[in-house]
C-alpha cells in the first residue's frame, strides 16, 4: 500500500454507496472510500451486527506471485505481538489468480479503524500553527513507536524489518498511543548480499516499497557484497523523531524543491534548526540514529535505553 499510504485512513468524503462485503460470514456495509491505489483500496466499513467501524483493505491479485506477496502481510502481522503494531481482525481470499487466463483474486483484510488518523496528520495540524509538541510528549509517543519496532525486529523465527517506517505509517489510537501500520513492505531483516544481481534487486525493491525521504542510505546504492539488517529501520526512526520535533523529515525540503534526495541522504548532513525548544539530548538521539554507516548505527534496544534515560531526565528524576 506504499503508493497511497495510511495517511488518509480516517478521512471521510462523499461516498454514497450501500455496497456490502461478506468476509468469513460477517457482513460489512461500506460507508466511505478512504483511499485507492493501482491494485488495492481501503474502505471504511461498518460491521452489520456490532455497528463497529473497520478499515477494510482489498488487494487485487493478478498472479500467484501477487497473491503470495499480499498474503505475506497477513503472515507477518501474525508473527508480531505488540500493542503498538496493527493487528489483523479478519481476512479472506476470494477467487484464484491466474495470469495465463487473466483471472484475478481479491484479498480482503479487516483492520482496526483509527479515527484520529496518522502521526503525519497530527503534525500537519500542529505545523499550521507552529505548535511544537512538548518534549516530554514527543518522547512518550516515540517510546511507543520504539516498542512496536522492537517487536518487529524480535519476530521469530527470524527478525523482520518494516522497511517503510514514516509518520504516515504510524496511526494514533483513542489514547493517543502510536500504532505502526502498513506491514506490506515488511521483509526478513538480515540479508547477505552476494553479487551485483542481488544488490540491484534489493535496490529496486527499496525504490518501490520504501519512501524516499525516510530511506536508509545503504538502500540507495546497495553494495555488491554487504550485509543489510534491521538498522535500515533505525535510520527511518531517526527521521520520524526529527519530524516529530520539526514537523517534517530532514529530507522533505530537498524533495519538495525537486533536488536529489539520494545525494542529500548520502552527504550525511543533518541540519537541526537553531533556537528550537528541544534539549541537546534529543538532538543527540536524532544524530545517534542517523549515522551514515549502518554498522555504527544502534539496534533498537540501545535507542529504547537512551529514550528511557531522556524521559527520566525530563521527569526530573535524574
Amino acid at each position: 500500500m506504499n503508493s497511497f499510504g495510511w495517511a488518509l485512513i480516517m478521512k471521510r468524503g462523499c461516498f454514497c454507496s450501500k455496497e456490502t462485503l461478506n468476509i468469513n460470514g460477517s457482513k460489512y456495509v461500506i460507508r466511505d472510500r478512504l483511499n485507492q491505489g493501482g491494485f488495492s483500496l481501503i474502505d471504511l466499513a461498518e460491521n452489520n451486527l456490532t455497528r463497529k467501524l473497520y478499515a477494510i483493505k482489498r488487494i487485487t491479485c493478478h498472479s500467484l506471485d501477487d497473491q503470495n506477496i499480499a498474503l505475506r502481510e497477513i503472515e507477518n502481522c501474525r508473527r508480531i505481538d505488540s500493542q503498538h503494531v496493527i493487528k489483523v481482525v479478519d481476512f479472506e481470499l476470494k477467487g484464484s489468480a491466474d495470469i495465463v487466463i487473466n483471472a484475478v483474486s481479491y484479498l480482503y483484510i479487516v483492520l482496526p479503524y483509527y479515527q484520529h488518523g496518522s502521526l503525519a496528520d497530527h503534525l500537519n495540524i500542529r505545523a499550521k500553527k507552529r505548535d511544537h509538541m512538548p518534549e516530554a510528549q514527543v518522547m512518550q509517543i516515540f517510546l511507543g513507536i520504539c516498542e512496536g519496532l522492537r517487536a518487529i525486529h524480535d519476530a521469530k523465527p527470524v527478525p523482520l524489518a518494516h522497511r517503510d517506517l514514516k509518520t504516515a505509517n504510524i496511526c494514533l489510537n483513542d489514547s493517543f498511543e502510536p500504532i505502526i501500520v502498513d506491514l506490506g513492505s515488511m521483509t526478513e531483516a538480515r540479508l547477505q548480499i552476494c553479487g551485483q544481481t542481488q544488490a540491484q534487486r534489493l535496490q529496486d525493491e527499496a525504490e518501490e516499497r520504501s519512501s524516499i525521504v525516510y530511506r536508509a542510505p545503504e538502500l540507495f546504492s546497495v553494495k555488491s557484497y554487504c550485509m543489510i539488517d534491521e538498522r535500515t529501520d533505525i535510520w527511518s526512526l531517526g527521521c520520524v523523531l526529527y519530524a516529530m520535533c520539526f514537523f517534517h523529515c530532514p529530507f522533505d525540503p530537498i524533495y519538495e524543491k525537486g533536488d536529489s534526495v539520494a545525494l542529500a541522504v548520502l552527504s550525511g548532513n543533518i541540519n537541526i534548526p537553531d533556537d528550537n525548544i528541544y534539549s541537546q539530548d534529543t538532538h543527540d538521539l536524532i544524530r545517534y540514529m542517523l549515522r551514515m554507516d549502518p554498522m555504527e548505527r544502534p539496534f533498537i534496544y540501545s535507542v529504547i535505553e537512551k529514550c528511557h534515560d531522556l524521559i527520566q531526565k525530563l521527569d526530573g528524576r535524574v
